[in-house]
């Protein structure tokens, strides 16, 4: 018989059980490390493909949609544990680094998935040690989720410097986090010279510091979140298409209709 279960903890740690092949797609919202216990995981990151085995582990930058293939491997079943950052966790975290040993020249990297070396001790560590959570059912509490959360970091920060200018892409107090302000007003109609200026920014240097943020240009960041969005409120059956429509920030039900079939596949009303 199939068995599928995911363990989600406080969306920290989240466990994953399948015993048959399943494909999804992946979109980043944090910052996450991935863990593969035992079988095959596919990830397609815009073309190209990385395959992460038994004992593998990998980070994937936020804000990043990726096409995910868990497979069973010689009959053993699927297994892999998620370890995400959430943003107030990394400001935190940031306050209480000393400032003097953070590389000077430190330049996020361009991709958006990063593979561990092999046979690390640390990353063996850090996730084999939740696993009994799982297989007891017990969720670990707010203090020990913190603890994991400070240990990935340090694994992290420890493997690669050029990952600080990841984690950290808030550095700068006096800037409104790009994201942050997004995901809250993506639904008005507001010109990329009002985001910049809204977030603290000049229009050059928001379109700068948007590039080391996501792939993405920012009106097909916003497209692809309303879109998001949108879904998420047809799938819940509460408002018609056309309301949703424009509800999530489109002014064009034919535009709508276009781009989300050719983000999802279906039509809205199909989606319903």
């Amino acid at each position: 018989m199939e068995k599928y279960e995911v363990f989600n903890c406080s969306n920290v740690l989240i466990a994953s059980f399948f015993t048959d092949d399943v494909g999804c797609a992946h979109d980043n919202k944090e910052h996450t490390l991935i863990y593969i216990c035992s079988g095959t995981l596919e990830i397609d990151d815009n073309g190209t493909k990385t395959v992460l085995r038994e004992g593998d582990c990998a980070f994937m930058r936020r804000d990043n949609r990726m096409w995910l293939q868990k497979r069973i491997d010689d009959g053993r079943p699927y297994r892999s544990v998620v370890l995400k950052f959430s943003r107030a966790f990394l400001r935190e975290f940031y306050k209480g680094l000393d400032k003097n040993a953070i590389p000077e020249k430190s330049r996020r990297a361009k991709q958006s998935l990063y593979v561990f070396p092999k046979n690390r001790p640390d990353v063996h560590s850090l996730f084999e040690s939740v696993l009994p959570y799982f297989d007891s059912g017990v969720k670990p509490t707010d203090d020990v989720l913190k603890l994991k959360m400070t240990e990935g970091l340090y694994v992290l920060l420890n493997t690669d410097k050029s990952l600080y200018a990841s984690l950290f892409d808030f550095v700068e107090p006096w800037k409104i986090d790009i994201i942050d302000f997004l995901n809250e007003n993506y639904m008005y109609d507001l010109s990329m010279d009002e985001i910049a200026s809204y977030t603290g920014r000049s229009l050059a240097t928001f379109k700068r510091d948007f590039a080391k943020i996501s792939d993405l240009t920012p009106r097909k960041w916003l497209i692809r979140r309303r879109l998001e969005a949108a879904h998420q409120l047809i799938l819940s059956g509460k408002r018609q298409v056309t309301d949703v429509c424009y509800v999530v920030g489109f002014k064009n039900l034919s535009h709508f209709s276009k781009v989300y079939k050719k983000m999802y596949g279906c039509s809205p009303v199909n989606g319903m």
